[in-house]
């Protein structure tokens, strides 16, 4: 398993300190927890970024989605 440091602001850190008292979880948890949310909405958007860019690819609007999916 790999190690990472990083540097948190202040007010940060307070949050995580707290958080991490109140459940009695280590800091680690939370900014691994956390991390592994940014990275899965961050490859969503970058899916949906090449698909709006794909010529080929129909674009739908919300209203014919809902419309598709009965809605």
């Amino acid at each position: 398993m790999a190690v990472l440091t990083l540097r948190l602001d202040d007010q940060l850190e307070k949050k995580l300190q707290r958080l991490s008292k109140e459940t009695e979880r280590p800091k680690s948890y939370f900014v691994r927890k956390a991390l592994v949310l940014y990275l899965d909405e961050y490859q969503d958007y970058e899916t949906a970024l090449a698909r709006r860019a794909d010529k080929d690819e129909e674009l739908l609007t919300l209203a014919q989605m809902k419309k598709a999916l009965g809605v």
